[in-house]
């Protein structure tokens, strides 16, 4: 299993930008894909990026298509997400989670395949 823990969140103005990072413990973190959710106040956790094992594939919600990139660095056991052009609407708990795949391709969309998560990190954005 992997141990996860994100930092980098924080309170930016509208149309900043963050940088998240998760890094992880535990089993080899090259053998998992990654993701970024968030939960915005009052709804439910949404799928915000992926990416798989080796970083040649990913995948973004098209409300931050554009605005974020999702990468990983395998030497150094953790997966980042870059957030640009930061909206209000952005504010949420981030949480970055992992699942066993070697997949070369990445499609998922769902919280569904993620076996691990992080404990998340607040990004609030001021308007």
């Amino acid at each position: 299993q992997v141990h996860l823990v994100e930092s980098g969140g924080g309170l930016v103005q509208a149309g900043g930008s963050l940088r998240l990072s998760c890094a992880a413990s535990g089993d080899t973190f090259s053998r998992y894909a990654m993701g970024w959710f968030r939960q915005r106040p009052g709804k439910e956790r949404e799928f915000v990026a992926a990416i798989n094992y080796r970083g040649g594939s990913s995948n973004y919600a098209d409300s931050v298509r554009g605005r974020f990139t999702i990468s990983r660095d395998n030497a150094e056991n953790t997966a980042y997400l870059r957030m640009n052009s930061l909206k209000p609407d952005d504010t949420a708990v981030y949480y970055c989670a992992a699942y066993r795949s070697m997949s070369a391709l990445i499609v998922v969309s769902t919280t569904r395949p993620f076996e691990y998560w992080g404990q998340g990190t607040q990004v609030t954005v001021s308007s």
